[in-house]
């Protein structure tokens, strides 16, 4: 049967022999041209198609290049023989193509975006501190002179564990402040608390194996989780925070957990010491590992605050992370986590096949911010602003929301709970606060397993509106959506 052959529109400007070589080649993959068939010869295909001899010749010379054709001695140009037809199995009925849905894929499709939006110009949005209080005059002269003469070894590269000025500020501040016991050999910089759970995932957890997780607990924690095939194994948090041995009873086989002893989030309760060591000894019986996320531990308004986990473990299986993103700003990102010695080599290898570090001047500029002492000025001020104004959010809602509305807060951090009645659609309740323009967060949207509904307000950043303002605005774009006894 004669070839018929229609050329390709010149829609990308290429030249007349390259369209006759994608139609002859279009004609092989698609079997009209099967295996060992007689291609025309140049004299009657250029005749046919009306164009030049070279034309054909040229677009003949570019499929035997390919291996599409080849010369056999008497019988002219045919399509070259193949180990298995093109689209077809060697034996067999055909199988489907696989889902391009499946494994890794889907676990990261199935990852909820983020909802707890940070949006500074939206009063009562967790996670966004005082963004109008922060020094920005000091911060504007250190960046200004490491970019004005940036240090050339910055502009190179950077060790994957970060910049060292950087660490050594950092392992004198928690050692200071959270009693942390570690060298600045063990501090990597990561780029936020987000970063160092991915890194985690990467280094210590296996697809299937069950993860302990406190429930509520940070969302972006199962969604690391979920993309890395674990499983989370949801542990009902109490007024005294995660607790080992009911986490042991529903779930022995874990051998990591994650936990955040000293601000749970987003409860607020802080783990007692008893159930601290206890959670060591479970790490030491098991070989297994403690994630302790210290996140905003930086802000502590009432009693004494509470040390860090990772001080007390003698056994060194605790790794701690925390962030810069409450106590600057979150779009620094920058973060650290403490490595113990035994995990240092694996995460520096998996350090070095993800991003080597965050961008070498920042770290840089956040070093010289902490050793010329801005920071620790910035800190006790925002300590005393912070807790000001969470009495304020604690007085204002018993006297604005009334006592079927509680609001619950934390000894630290810069969020608290607004504790919504059993039947509460939570989630049309806090559209409604957004579409009023406020920032409150669904307290679902944190949770495991279904529990009590809430919402989180955030009094770090009130974009310039006074506590009693945005409590009354909530009130009144909410009151319509909770449910009568």
């Amino acid at each position: 049967m004669p070839l018929t052959l229609a050329l390709p529109a010149d829609d990308c400007g290429q030249p007349l022999h390259r369209r006759l070589y994608l139609a002859l080649r279009e004609a092989i993959l698609d079997g009209r041209l099967g295996e060992g068939a007689a291609l025309p010869s140049s004299r009657s295909l250029a005749g046919q198609l009306g164009v030049a001899r070279n034309t054909v010749l040229a677009a003949y010379d570019q499929l035997a290049a390919e291996g599409f054709t080849e010369g056999r001695q008497g019988s002219g140009t045919r399509v070259a023989a193949r180990q298995q037809p093109v689209g077809t199995a060697a034996s067999g009925p055909a199988s489907p193509p696989p889902s391009p849905m499946g494994g890794r894929t889907a676990a990261w499709s199935a990852t909820p975006p983020m909802l707890m939006v940070r949006d500074p110009t939206r009063p009562l949005a967790p996670g966004v501190p005082d963004l109008a209080a922060f020094p920005h005059a000091e911060w504007r002269r250190v960046l200004g002179r490491l970019w004005r003469r940036p240090p050339v070894e910055l502009m190179c590269g950077i060790d994957p564990l970060g910049h060292p000025p950087l660490r050594r500020a950092i392992a004198e501040h928690v050692g200071r402040t959270r009693a942390v016991r570690c060298d600045p050999g063990q501090i990597m910089v990561v780029g936020g608390s987000q970063q160092a759970l991915d890194l985690v995932a990467r280094v210590l957890v296996e697809p299937g194996e069950r993860v302990l997780v406190e429930d509520p607990c940070y969302g972006g924690l199962s969604g690391v989780l979920r993309a890395a095939g674990a499983v989370a194994e949801a542990v009902p948090v109490d007024e005294g925070g995660f607790d080992p041995a009911l986490a042991e009873r529903l779930c022995p086989q874990a051998r990591l957990a994650c936990v955040t002893p000293s601000h749970q989030f987003p409860t607020g309760a802080t783990m007692g010491l008893a159930r601290r060591l206890a959670l060591i000894d479970w790490a030491a019986r098991k070989g297994g590992w403690i994630i302790e996320d210290d996140y905003d531990s930086d802000f502590h308004h009432a009693g004494a605050p509470t040390a860090s986990l990772q001080g007390l473990d003698r056994q060194d299986r605790t790794l701690y992370l925390g962030t810069f993103s409450k106590s600057m700003f979150p779009g620094l990102r920058l973060g650290w986590l403490v490595v113990p010695h035994a995990l240092l080599p694996a995460f520096v290898a998996a350090r070095r096949t993800a991003d080597m570090a965050p961008a070498g001047l920042t770290q840089a500029a956040m070093a010289a911010f902490m050793t010329e002492g801005h920071f620790g000025a910035h800190l006790r001020r925002m300590r005393t602003l912070y807790g000001r104004r969470r009495s304020q959010l604690l007085e204002a809602a018993l006297r604005i929301l009334g006592p079927d509305l509680p609001v619950t807060a934390g000894a630290a951090g810069l969020h608290a709970i607004l504790h919504l009645p059993e039947a509460s659609d939570e989630a049309a309740i806090a559209q409604a606060a957004r579409d009023h323009g406020l920032g409150c967060a669904p307290l679902g949207f944190h949770r495991v397993i279904k529990g009590p509904p809430g919402l989180i307000l955030g009094y770090g950043n009130l974009a310039g509106w006074s506590v009693e303002d945005a409590l009354g605005r909530l009130f009144s774009a909410i009151k319509p959506l909770i449910p009568c006894d």
